[in-house]
C-alpha cells in the first residue's frame, strides 16, 4: 500500500510540473487578449501578398483529396476538392520573402464556370502579424480578372476580424494549374 501511495504522489508531482508552465502561458495569453480587447478601438489594416498555388512537380502545395464520379468529364472539374499549404510572399517572385502560408481547402463548386469555394486561413509567420491568422471563406470566380471574397474572422492581432480580399491572378499555367495570385486584403479588427 505504501508503494502505491508514493507512486501516486510522484505522478501528481510530475503532472503539476507539466501543468504549471501551461497555466502560466495561458494566463499570459489571456492577459494579452484582454489588453487587445480593452482598447475598444477598431483598426483597419491593409495587407498585400502573393499566394503561390502549385499543383505540379515533385513538391506540390495543393493536392486533390477527393472528386465526384463525373469530375474528370467536367470542363470546370466540378466536384474536385484540394487541400492547400501555399506560400505567401511579399512579391510575385517565388523566391521573395516568405510572410506566411495559406492553409485550407478549395473545391470546384460550379458547373458552368471555373468557380471555387474557398475556406482558407492566411497564417502569418513573419513581421508584426507573426502568429496571427485571417480566415477567408467564399466563392472565387477564378477566371475573372479581379474577384472579391469575404474575410470572416482571425486570431492573434486579427481577433474578431472582418473585411474583404481582392484577388488578381498574376500568373497562371493552364497545363498544370499552377498559379500566382496577388491578394490585397482589408481587415477591420
Amino acid at each position: 500500500m505504501k508503494m502505491a501511495k508514493e507512486e501516486y504522489v510522484s505522478r501528481m508531482l510530475v503532472m503539476l510540473i507539466m501543468i504549471m508552465p501551461l497555466a502560466a502561458r495561458g494566463s499570459r495569453l489571456y492577459s494579452w487578449a484582454n489588453r487587445l480587447e480593452e482598447t475598444g478601438k477598431e483598426k483597419v489594416t491593409n495587407l498585400q501578398f502573393y499566394f503561390h498555388d502549385t499543383l505540379s512537380g515533385k513538391n506540390p502545395t495543393a493536392v486533390k483529396v477527393a472528386q465526384g464520379t463525373d469530375t474528370d468529364k467536367s470542363p470546370t472539374l466540378f466536384g474536385a476538392v484540394f487541400m492547400v499549404d501555399d506560400a505567401l510572399t511579399e512579391t510575385a517572385d517565388p523566391k521573395s520573402k516568405l510572410v506566411g502560408r495559406a492553409q485550407g481547402l478549395y473545391g470546384s463548386s460550379c458547373k458552368e464556370e471555373v468557380g471555387l469555394i474557398m475556406a482558407m486561413s492566411f497564417c502569418f509567420e513573419d513581421g508584426p502579424y507573426k502568429d496571427s491568422t485571417i480566415s477567408m471563406i467564399g466563392k472565387n470566380s477564378a477566371m475573372n480578372p479581379i474577384r472579391e471574397m469575404p474575410i470572416v474572422g482571425g486570431t492573434g492581432m486579427f481577433r474578431m476580424a472582418r473585411g474583404y480580399a481582392i484577388a488578381k491572378t498574376n500568373w497562371f499555367d493552364p497545363k498544370t494549374g499552377d498559379a500566382i495570385v496577388g491578394y490585397n486584403v482589408t481587415v477591420v479588427h
